[in-house]
């Protein structure tokens, strides 16, 4: 697949990495502004640097858009000529809704909203799409490009916001939580190293067997918990401090920032 990445940040170098590492390219076109930003990108095979984003959109046919919102829709008019049949275009901007998007490139072009997180890099994104009616016949390719990146999900776009916050948002969400438990580890007698280790494992194989075994959460807790223990225990007094309820006011807060945000663009 020729792929192209139209502003290479944070979140377009993240992609860019894991389309390298899982071998998903024919070839792969980043554009930046400044390229020494993604100089530790260059060298490797098919993969071209470039501040050219025409020339990029004409090398590739499957463009990603990684780029700061308010400068969507001057580059979108920018390559809008160089815009041919074979062209899917893949928004990761976050409020820039399809029909914005059909109002400046056109509702003949294969459109596909997709919404990723940082964990792309290592080839464990959460990545909510959804489409036009076109890019409907594309998104296919979209969930096989990005399920090599971890996993996808479809949703309407009316779900896009609050996707945001679950998954994107939820990086850092969850990165929070992790550091609790190393801070908790280390007041329990582990170094700092240690500490980082057991949380981040004892995460990664809670999650894990909720996805294999595709139990409820509470059926795994379950399995942890005996009577009088200690397990009851910690869970109660951080239930008692308010742990699953803060949790969810704020990720309601950051979905209603976004809600704001978004209101303010209009």
């Amino acid at each position: 697949m020729k792929i192209a990445i139209i502003g290479t940040g944070n979140l377009g170098k993240s992609i860019a990495k894991g389309l390298i590492t899982n071998n998903a390219i024919t070839t792969l076109y980043l554009t930046k502004k400044n390229l020494d930003d993604i100089q530790d990108l260059d060298g490797y095979k098919n993969v071209i640097l470039t501040t050219d984003n025409i020339e990029a959109v004409k090398q590739s046919d499957l463009l990603i858009f990684a780029i700061q919102p308010r400068h969507f829709e001057n580059i979108l008019n920018d390559v809008k000529p160089y815009l041919t049949e074979k062209h899917v275009l893949i928004s990761t901007i976050t409020g820039f809704l399809i029909p914005k998007i059909e109002g400046i490139v056109g509702t003949d072009q294969f459109i596909i909203r997709a919404m990723p997180n940082t964990a792309i890099a290592v080839g464990k994104s959460m990545t909510c799409m959804c489409s036009n009616e076109k890019g409907a016949k594309r998104i296919k390719i979209a969930e096989a490009i990005f399920d090599r990146l971890g996993h996808t999900l479809a949703i309407p776009e009316s779900q896009m916001q609050a996707a945001t916050v679950v998954c994107a948002s939820g990086i850092a969400f969850w990165m929070r939580l992790i550091r609790a438990t190393t801070q908790a580890a280390i007041q329990l007698g582990f170094d700092a190293k240690e500490a980082q280790e057991l949380a981040m494992y004892t995460s990664e194989g809670a999650a894990n067997l909720l996805i294999t075994n595709g139990n409820h959460p509470e059926e795994e807790i379950d399995r942890v918990t005996t009577p009088k223990g200690c397990t009851i225990e910690g869970l109660n007094e951080m239930e008692h401090k308010g742990l699953s309820s803060s949790l969810i006011q704020g990720m309601v807060a950051s979905f209603n920032k976004i809600s704001n945000i978004k209101k303010e663009q209009i």
